[in-house]
């Protein structure tokens, strides 16, 4: 039984009570009374209509069920499409858009509103992760370039396990590359030069051939380090981010270099998300208490990790900022140091112990688990809030607090946020619309209504990103008695698909959020294919999004080159006045007709092969149990899983809730069978103990399945797929994890 503390109408965990009273309220000076009283009138006033906006949710997707199943197999465009969005509109699924859907938003940082490049999202569970990623915001090039597959191992260049000067060649020469594509010289190249000084306000480069050059462009150089002669640092800006070339010839690679150059630290991760979401397992008051305090930790500064490398034992910390001589050699250049953080709340369906209320009528209830985050994240913001301007771990500087809302359902769900939102900015004396929302557009209705949503919370707007994986969860739940859903591989090539980011960016542009908000796109899953993404990646920036998500410090670092590649800000200004020439109607009719069309065959269509339904599920069961054992017996919300060819991806719920309906649909529409699927369950099973024989902490599933309840677990996910509000996972990976923990 949990030890429970009763204040106005709610019983509080006491673990979650004293962590409020004894740190959170003394540290931003709320008075306890003034803060239980005003949550407990949150609660009773606005939970109620948040269990009406998922029994709308239940409402829409019977609507939905019927139709599907009078009108089976995929809708084209013409005729067929033309019924569908009027049913769609009948049941209130689609609304017709506002006039004015222009975005107010003001006091936005310029990391989120003018400037462009990589975004990371972690748990913020884990305080060696939240750490890391704060302190992302510059990352080591040459390091990034080394110690991965961008630069080949060919030729010689392997890494190996000491020091291999030909692959640290090749990296050389590569950061040498960018220097001159970033910041140019008049005449010459930074390849091969011999040296870097400051002579009367300006940067002057010797080159390979003992000449000396200025930079093309003189702006671009913007401060140094050191003395001016004989600089430390040298920074240079481009595309509103900045790079930091350091000299330093008693380093190891310093010393072989002709102008001692051992390094180019490059502006990465410009923002980071601090997940209370689906990257993370928290079921209970204790965990709610570890991820409020990591939160409360790392915007007080306070946050620290004990790590141990190369037999070194070391505490992390926050970075401070970064301080230079201007050019001219009087005055500083003051940078900031770490991301600019957000803090991911969870969507509106959940509800958590931690919290209980009494309803109207006398009944006992959870809390709804987002009007908990939404009160206590914002309330630990404030000690930010009331930070000098000239505090060295300042988060945001202009007076705001981000937070992300996810798996919000159309515009009266985001309008239901604005208003919980403001009236936690109420009971707190904040000014209105102090917090700013980012709202993830990954929930099929919402991209249908993106600019109704917008306005729903236009004064608040600092954030819309794409989120695929989400999005086709939603797809298959939505259409679950369409059709067979197709293979995976093939969903890719959707028609929705590429409407769906598209009309991310053009909604986003169109609403006004160029130069207030950033209009982002989604993970990158593979860590260890970093050739890969910066191949594939440089596509998100060139569809206009002025941020994209990165599976690490590493993949930021690499991924900010892209923004240097790409002039975000000004495509974005082009793309807006050919957006604002198209017929708006037109637009949205054009848009509509591909964004809705399902991801199904007819069932005449669903021929697969026996070797192709097999390969599916096998891809399918891996994926689940490799992530769900993970998450109900070790708590870990976001891992590195192995897929079924051992390649690391980066899982969180999101790509579980792909998997799962796809099984579930397939189940249900005959494609495979129960005794396949458990079959292919109990294979799989074996292969993922395999893959996690080193870990001392895991417990086998193979042999085991009665009693392990991580098996059993994922096994529901399937066969109670169906079942299961918007095919989410958390229900039931919520219900089993609190088993364990009981155990």
């Amino acid at each position: 039984m949990t030890e429970r503390t009763s204040t106005h109408n709610l019983k509080v965990a006491t673990s979650l009570y004293n962590f409020i009273e004894q740190q959170v309220l003394p540290a931003v000076g709320v008075k306890s009374d003034k803060f239980w009283k005003g949550f407990s009138d949150i609660v009773t006033d606005l939970a109620p209509k948040n269990i009406a906006l998922l029994a709308e949710r239940d409402r829409i997707q019977a609507e939905m069920d019927k139709w599907h199943t009078a009108n089976p197999g995929p809708v084209a465009e013409g005729k067929a499409m033309k019924a569908y969005r009027k049913f769609l509109s009948q049941i209130g699924y689609l609304v017709p858009e506002p006039k004015n859907a222009k975005a107010t938003t003001a006091n936005v940082d310029a990391e989120l509103a003018k400037l462009a490049g990589p975004q990371l999202v972690v748990p913020i569970l884990n305080a060696r992760y939240a750490l890391n990623a704060a302190n992302a915001r510059w990352g080591s090039l040459y390091d990034a370039l080394y110690g991965t597959d961008a630069i080949s191992e060919a030729d010689g260049c392997e890494k190996g396990k000491g020091y291999n000067p030909k692959r640290g060649a090749k990296v050389i020469d590569y950061c040498r590359h960018v220097l001159d594509r970033c910041a140019p010289l008049k005449t010459g190249s930074h390849v091969g030069s011999k040296g870097y000084a400051v002579k009367a306000g300006k940067l002057v480069v010797t080159l390979a051939n003992g000449k000396s050059s200025t930079l093309a462009d003189a702006k671009q150089f913007v401060g140094y380090t050191g003395s001016a002669s004989a600089p430390a640092s040298v920074l240079f800006v481009h595309n509103g981010l900045h790079l930091d070339l350091i000299i330093d010839k008693t380093t190891p690679i310093g010393k072989t270099d002709a102008a001692g150059v051992s390094d180019l630290i490059a502006e990465a991760a410009l923002s980071t998300i601090l997940d209370l979401e689906d990257s993370v397992a928290a079921v209970d008051a204790d965990d709610k208490v570890l991820a409020y305090s990591n939160w409360l930790g790392i915007l007080d500064g306070s946050l620290k990790e004990e790590l141990t490398k190369g037999g070194k034992t070391f505490t992390r910390t926050m970075n401070g900022d970064r301080v230079y001589t201007k050019p001219a050699g009087k005055g500083v250049v003051t940078l900031h140091g770490r991301s600019l953080l957000f803090v991911r709340n969870v969507g509106h369906l959940m509800t958590n112990p931690a919290i209980t209320w009494t309803d109207k009528s006398g009944k006992t209830r959870e809390i709804p688990e987002g009007i908990m985050d939404a009160m206590v994240t914002t309330t630990i913001a404030m000690v930010d809030l009331q930070k000098k301007s000239s505090h060295p771990l300042r988060n945001s500087r202009t007076g705001s607090v981000y937070i992300v809302k996810p798996k919000m359902h159309g515009p009266a769900e985001v309008a239901f946020a604005d208003e919980l939102f403001g009236r936690v900015e109420k009971v707190l004396g904040l000014k209105a619309s102090t917090v700013k929302l980012g709202i993830m557009d990954e929930e099929r209705r919402t991209s249908a209504n993106l600019k109704a949503c917008i306005a729903a919370a236009k004064s608040r707007v600092a954030f819309i990103n794409t989120g695929f994986l989400d999005r086709t969860g939603d797809e298959m739940h939505t259409c679950m008695l369409g059709g067979p859903v197709m293979r995976k591989g093939d969903i890719k090539n959707s028609v929705w698909l590429g409407a769906y980011e598209k009309n991310n960016v053009n909604v986003g542009l169109q609403c006004g959020l160029r130069g207030r908000a950033q209009i982002g796109k989604g993970m990158w899953a593979m860590p260890d294919l970093m050739a890969d993404m910066l191949k594939a990646k440089i596509a998100h920036p060139l569809a206009g999004a002025n941020t994209a998500w990165v599976p690490s410090p590493t993949g930021a670092t690499l991924h900010a080159m892209h923004y240097h590649q790409v002039n975000v800000a000004a495509l974005q200004k082009q793309m807006e006045k050919a957006v604002a020439k198209q017929d708006a109607k037109q637009l949205r009719d054009e848009t509509l007709d591909k964004l809705l069309q399902f991801p199904v065959v007819a069932k005449d269509q669903a021929n697969w092969t026996p070797e192709q339904k097999q390969q599916e599920l096998d891809n399918n069961a891996q994926g689940i149990l490799g992530y769900v054992v993970r998450w109900v017996d070790q708590g870990v919300g976001c891992s590195k899983v192995p897929d079924i060819h051992n390649v690391g991806l980066m899982e969180d719920r999101a790509t579980l809730r792909i998997s799962s309906q796809h099984m579930a649909n397939w189940l249900h529409h005959g494609v495979v069978s129960k005794k396949q699927v458990q079959e292919t369950f109990e294979r799989m099973a074996k292969v993922v103990d395999g893959q996690n024989a080193g870990d001392p902490f895991y417990q086998p599933m193979a042999g085991n399945f009665a009693k392990s309840a991580a098996y059993q677990a994922a096994c529901d996910l399937v066969f109670k797929g169906k079942e299961q509000p918007s095919g989410y996972t958390e229900p039931l990976l919520h219900a089993w994890r609190l088993k364990v923990k009981a155990a």
